[in-house]
């Protein structure tokens, strides 16, 4: 499952911000949680979570996207959907 969010700049000269959310599997039997988020058009910073459930890191994933909507951040699209 993928969400691509944007936050749209206050300054007209400025890149929007992205917040990309992906849940993947990992080679230790588990999930990852990956976050990457920067400026449009530059290198993100990408983060790592691993989970051993993957419902778990469907709720963290969620739950990063409840947290930026609150923060200006507007969902673009989504990719795939959750199973259990």
């Amino acid at each position: 499952m993928r969400i691509y969010m944007q936050q749209i700049p206050d300054d007209v000269g400025q890149a929007p911000r992205f917040l990309h959310l992906l849940i993947q599997e990992d080679l230790l039997e588990g999930w990852q949680l990956v976050r990457e988020m920067g400026y449009q058009g530059k290198s993100g910073r990408v983060r790592r979570n691993h989970f051993e459930d993957y419902s778990e890191a469907i709720q963290a994933m969620l739950k990063e996207r409840d947290t930026q909507i609150k923060r200006g951040y507007r969902v673009v699209f989504v990719e795939g959907q959750h199973h259990e």
